[in-house]
């Protein structure tokens, strides 16, 4: 897993007079495709912990696909999360790292207390919706 924290400039967006920053602040934007199982899992896992995200499909929008390539040294990997603006990035993080940078970097992203065992699993099968 690459990671960028605050201290390292943000090199996404800055090329070919893009204007394009990802995420608002205090928010966590995962970059996806369809069919990705390990996007899958990520997105079970943010669920599991009731952590509140967004989604960009790099397959239906251009510029994310290029922020994603920026971040992931020319590929196109997925998942690549942005917590931000450009406050943490990594590529193929665990749903428990996005989790903990979350909490350092977007902390109204992450519920009021851990989901329970049970709550966690319904909203990690997308049965249970994490508040808003």
């Amino acid at each position: 897993m690459m990671s960028r924290q605050d201290d390292e400039a943000p090199r996404a967006g800055e090329t070919a007079g893009s204007d394009h920053v990802p995420g608002a602040e205090g928010s966590v934007l995962v970059y996806t495709r369809p069919g990705c199982p390990f996007c899958v899992s990520l997105r079970a896992g943010l669920r599991r912990h009731g952590v509140r995200f967004e989604e960009s499909d790099i397959w239906q929008d251009e510029r994310a696909a290029a922020t994603v390539r920026e971040l992931a040294d020319g590929n196109e990997t997925v998942p690549t999360v942005v917590i931000g603006p450009w406050s943490w990035s990594a590529v193929n993080p665990s749903a428990e790292a996005v989790r903990a940078a979350a909490a350092e970097h977007a902390p109204g992203a992450l519920p009021d207390s851990e989901p329970g065992l049970v709550d966690g699993a319904l909203r990690a099968m997308g049965l249970r919706a994490v508040p808003s």
